[in-house]
């Protein structure tokens, strides 16, 4: 990997040190570049012209998705963001009063929200598997409470926002295919760090974003749904005219592909983007970015164990390339402004985004800081040396 190479792709490199790709990473200029210059053509050309233009190129975006995740393009739709991607999922499960949904303590605030709004419309029940000891879900407690409860759908986030946990997800796959249940994962935090198979994983549905370890602009987001859903004729509450062809006045015929999940009005710049960032990345090789993000994390949670008055919060056997710590006498926002104000971008993440992990682990707030591949050991260097000096 040529590190300086990747710095000098990467314009922002040259004024901060970011260390928020957990909330959204720096893009390179190819991404950057590619929405300008699809803006440019619609400036000129006109919307639907430019789409017509572009429609080969725009098409490469469900290919370099598809093979980041080791699947069919049919398989992939384009979205708005993780949230979105999760909820069109979430919108296909016909639920009815008395459903369960099983999912894990650490699932994302958004997606709780979401099981919340249907508990308080459809009357389904919400029920968490709880957690070994080093912070995954627990396995046994899985397979018994399906066995038992019958959900409707497993839910799981692979890797929260609040911690480094990373979920043992295919192995929660392995056991949900044995069952009459759905299964939804939530990656806007591993793809793009991680190496995410999604056949290997066993979901039906996996909901991802760009702004993040992708390095794609925002408002992009992904949807993988299997050929298992896709034959089974799953589809999302309000298909519209991309998804769904009107076939008579009180009759309409989905798409046979994941398309069925997308709508007309499509913002084609960022989806121009979003292929430049993918294949950016395949380029460099995520299994290259996934042993790089490891190097770096494995350095800055050592300097870290050796500052009086922090204590890690990471759980799992295998943490990733999000690391979070709580600290003494310090408020999160000045916290936070602090490190900005000497041109060093972390996040700190509150107690509303982890109710059931930050309770158990005593805790109203941690910092976040979140290296990514292009950043350097003399960034870390110089974020230990800001935080000590106030530690």
């Amino acid at each position: 990997m040529d590190i300086q190479k990747i710095r000098r792709d990467t314009i922002g490199c040259e004024q901060l040190i970011h260390l928020n790709n957990a909330g959204a990473a720096l893009m390179p200029a190819v991404v950057a570049n590619g929405i300008r210059d699809y803006i440019s053509a619609e400036e000129t050309g006109g919307g639907y012209e430019t789409a017509d233009k572009y429609s080969a190129e725009l098409d490469q975006f469900y290919t370099y998705m598809a093979k980041l995740l080791h699947c069919r393009s049919e398989n992939i739709a384009f979205t708005t963001n993780a949230t979105d991607s999760f909820n069109r999922a979430l919108s296909a499960v016909p639920f009815k009063q008395g459903d369960v949904i099983l999912t894990t303590e650490n699932d994302y605030p958004s997606n709780f929200i979401a099981f919340i709004s249907l508990q308080k419309r459809l009357g389904i029940e919400i029920v968490t598997v709880r957690n070994t000891p080093s912070g995954e879900t627990d396995l046994e407690d899985l397979e018994q409470k399906i066995n038992t409860l019958q959900p409707r759908l497993v839910s799981v986030t692979h890797v929260p926002t609040s911690s480094g946990l990373v979920q043992p997800v295919a192995a929660i796959g392995n056991i949900t295919k044995r069952y009459d249940t759905l299964y939804l994962l939530d990656a806007c935090q591993s793809v793009g760090q991680l190496a995410v198979d999604a056949i290997a994983t066993g979901a039906d549905f996996i909901s991802g974003t760009f702004r993040k370890f992708l390095r794609g602009p925002r408002g992009a987001g992904f949807l993988y749904i299997s050929d298992k859903a896709l034959q089974s004729g799953l589809e999302p509450l309000f298909p519209d005219l991309r998804g769904a062809e009107w076939t008579g006045i009180h009759a309409y015929t989905h798409r046979e592909d994941a398309k069925r999940f997308e709508d007309w009005e499509t913002a084609f710049a960022l989806m121009a983007g979003s292929t430049a960032a993918i294949k950016y990345l395949l380029d460099i090789g995520i299994q290259e970015v996934q042993t790089r993000n490891e190097t770096l994390t494995a350095y800055l949670r050592h300097q870290l164990g050796n500052v009086p008055g922090v204590q890690l919060q990471d759980k799992g056997k295998h943490p990733c390339s999000i690391v979070t710590f709580s600290i003494a006498n310090q408020e999160p926002e000045r916290f936070k402004q602090y490190f900005k104000q000497h041109g060093v971008n972390i996040y700190t993440t509150a107690r509303s985004s982890a109710i059931i992990d930050f309770t158990q682990k005593g805790i109203e707030w941690v910092a976040r800081v979140s290296p990514h591949y292009y950043n350097t050991e003399a960034e870390i260097d110089r974020f230990m040396q800001l935080l000590t000096a106030i530690a």
